[in-house]
């Protein structure tokens, strides 16, 4: 009998062994995530990864795949391609300054910030587990073989209330993301197919030449400005740069927003006359009074003044302006400029979100 109950023992001994090392709790997940952020901002972190992102902002849902690389310290290669309209546009960082680019029509922002320092984005790594480590009331579970937490969402935008973060159980690699609205809707769903920590990077992956020509020989020009917008001729080596020829653009009609703001009714729009971009003026008025302006440039590159990067999910556009501000953003060819004095951010952002995907009238 004694033998019998020693046996009992020992079995239930290993199974509580066996039960505590499969098993972990929020804290433990959260200590392990506190030792992968720190490892990122080490000399060795880095990391790659790959997936798709769908949009709910519009009548449609707007499809994007992503393309996610970081090294330390600070270079991001941010790569988002429209599903729908196969365009590809990329956000990098690197010694020189943050650019965003349009390749395929040799366009160039470039421009002074701390992005994305001082700003999440979704299919950020580092955002999401600043999301999770910093937020006390995070909710936990198990769902096969991820760990899920809920979490509160901090983005540009406060509509963007709540978010969901899968993370695998064997390394925490991320698998998806969806952040959701004040009515639990979702708006934004993120997942990932690849992941890896410490990917080998060649030389010029965060370089903006390389990534504009794709390694091509032609090479794109950065036309530089001042703070205040004025162009400064001089390259680099002090010579005026040469812009290549750009061909005559076409016209795009007259792209509405399916959202207005409540408070404000459309005033009128016009085609500007004698424009060789194709310019469009709409005007908007209300308990918020702006206007958008819609051209498809002839200057190939461009480099705008210090500026604040906003990430509206399908593209990455430009806060300029103090007393009044100005939105700026690229789609499909096609400039977009929202400029208002009292028009908040988050009513900027959804009207461009509803812009996306539109056909000119």
């Amino acid at each position: 009998m004694r033998r019998i109950t020693w046996v009992l023992a020992i079995i239930m001994s290993v199974a509580l062994i066996m039960t505590g090392c499969g098993k972990k709790d929020a804290a433990s997940v959260v200590k392990d995530l506190n030792d992968i952020s720190d490892k990122l901002e080490s000399k060795q972190g880095a990391y790659q990864g790959a997936g798709t992102m769908t949009l709910y902002t519009g009548e449609q849902p707007q499809e994007y795949k992503v393309d996610v690389s970081y090294k330390n310290p600070a270079y991001y290669r941010i790569s988002l391609t429209s599903v729908q309209k196969d365009v590809t546009q990329i956000v990098l960082r690197n010694d020189d300054g943050v650019f965003v680019l349009t390749p395929s029509l040799g366009k160039s922002f470039r421009f002074q910030s701390d992005w994305p320092d001082d700003q999440g984005q979704v299919y950020l790594y580092q955002t999401l587990l600043r999301g999770i480590i910093s937020d006390q009331n995070r909710q936990f579970v198990e769902d096969g073989d991820n760990y899920v937490f809920e979490v509160a969402a901090n983005y540009q935008s406060s509509a963007l209330v709540r978010q969901k973060i899968w993370l695998g159980k064997k390394d925490y690699q991320p698998k998806q993301v969806q952040v959701s609205d004040s009515e639990a809707k979702v708006v934004v769903d993120v997942k990932f197919d690849t992941f890896s920590f410490d990917p080998e990077f060649t030389k010029d992956s965060f370089d903006m030449q390389r990534n504009m020509t794709g390694g091509s020989a032609s090479e794109s020009t950065v036309a530089e400005v001042d703070e205040n917008g004025n162009p400064l001729p001089a390259t680099e080596n002090g010579e005026a740069a040469d812009e290549p020829a750009a061909a005559e653009p076409g016209d795009f009609g007259i792209i509405e927003p399916e959202y207005v703001p409540a408070g404000v009714e459309f005033k009128d729009s016009h085609k500007i006359e004698n424009s060789k971009d194709h310019s469009v003026l709409i005007r908007y008025d209300g308990i918020y009074q702006y206007t958008i302006i819609e051209s498809r440039p002839l200057d190939r590159t461009v480099s705008l003044a210090p500026q604040t990067v906003v990430d509206m999910g399908f593209a990455v556009g430009m806060l300029s302006g103090e007393e009044q501000q100005t939105l700026t953003w690229m789609s499909d060819g096609v400039e977009f400029r929202i400029t208002s004095a009292n028009l908040p951010l988050d009513e900027m952002m959804q009207i461009a979100a509803s812009m996306d995907g539109q056909s000119g009238k």
